[in-house]
This record gives structure tokens, sequence and C-alpha cells, in this order.
């Protein structure tokens, strides 16, 4: 693939992940949102030319957990200390994020809410959880809930963020280490394991 080609599927890869959270937003019922974003997420990395997903022919489908509408929260962002988190990344520099403010969930703990202080801007919500590299569990490097930069934004009410741990999903180093990704901080890591969303392995043949 050329340079070209490449940054074209990487484009295009965004505008489809917009699109799949556009339907999520757009739906009343969660669960039914998230069975559509299970297997819209499905196809996208089972096709698309800008996969991370290294061994195309053997995937299956991501391992996602059944949806748990205990887990859907929608909260106000808090005040908090603001504080500067610089990321380095193999291909975009040093990425700079600002803490804005935190949220509650609860039962699971506290997270930091964090802006993107770089081209593009938006709102970027990790997590790790308890069961964070652990055999069965999470990924270790934690998970994403927001990321509103690529599209990954699950909407917001006068009452507050909306914030689905259901929608949890994996950076794309957890699949190809040429990827280098934001990973939780210790901001956002919470002391409950927390099996649903997306879990570390993908299913293979």
């Amino acid at each position: 693939m050329t340079s070209l080609d490449y940054a074209l599927a990487v484009a295009d890869w965004r505008l489809r992940v917009a699109r799949i959270y556009a339907d999520v937003r757009a739906s009343s019922d969660p669960a039914e949102a998230h069975a559509g974003w299970v297997a819209s997420r499905d196809e996208l990395f089972a096709t698309h030319p800008a996969s991370p997903i290294l061994d195309a022919a053997a995937f299956r489908g991501l391992d996602v957990a059944p949806y748990d509408p205990a887990l859907r929260f929608v909260v106000p962002v808090l005040p908090d200390e603001p504080r500067r988190m610089d990321v380095p990344t193999g291909t975009d520099g040093v990425v700079p994020f600002e803490r804005l403010g935190r949220v509650e969930l609860p039962g699971v703990g506290s997270l930091a809410v964090w802006a993107l202080r770089s081209y593009g801007g938006g709102l970027f919500v990790p997590v790790k959880d308890a069961r964070a590299g652990r055999p069965g569990g999470t990924y270790g490097g934690g998970r994403y809930l927001l990321d509103t930069n690529k599209g990954a934004h699950l909407g917001a009410s006068d009452e507050g963020l909306v914030v689905d741990l259901n929608f949890a999903y994996n950076p794309s180093c957890a699949y190809d280490p040429a990827w280098a990704c934001p990973l939780a901080q210790a901001e956002n890591t919470v002391p409950v394991g927390l099996d649903v969303g997306e879990r570390a392995a993908v299913r293979t043949a």
C-alpha cells in the first residue's frame, strides 16, 4: 500500500467509525445500539484496509461481553486539578492532553476527562480495570471509552456525559505493536474488574 493509499484508508476508517457512533447516539435503545456497534466493528475490522488486525484471514470477530445496562451512566463532568499529559508516539510526535475534570461512576470509581490539546481537539476518556493484563481479562494497557477526535462519542445531555462501559474498546496497539497509543494513567485506573466491553483476545479460526 502506498503512502497515499494508506492515508486515504485511514481517513475512510475514521469516517466509518464516526458513522458507527452516530448510529449509536441516534438509537433510543442502548442494548440494541451496542449490538449494532459490535456487528459494525466486526465487519470493519475484518474487511477494511486500515484494520489493525494482523491476521485478517483468521479473524472471526472481536471478543465483546454481553450488554449490561447497569454499567451505563449519564454523569456530570466535575472540576479537578488541571494536569498536562504528554504522550510520545511513533508517528504523531508528542501528543498533549490536559485534564479537564472527572466523572464519578457509582460502584466503579473516578475517571479523568482529558482534552486533546493539538489539532482536532476532542475529549479522551480511557479506563483500566482490575482485570487488565490478567488471563481472560482486559487489555493490559487499558481501553478507551471516549475519543471524540476519532469519532468515538456516545453523546451528552443536560444531565451530563454518556459514559457506557459496555462500549469500552481496545486501542490499535492491542492488535499491532507498530501503533503507539495513549494509555490509561493512574487517574483512569479503577479498583474493580469490568467484564464488559471488548476483552483482550479476538476470536480466530
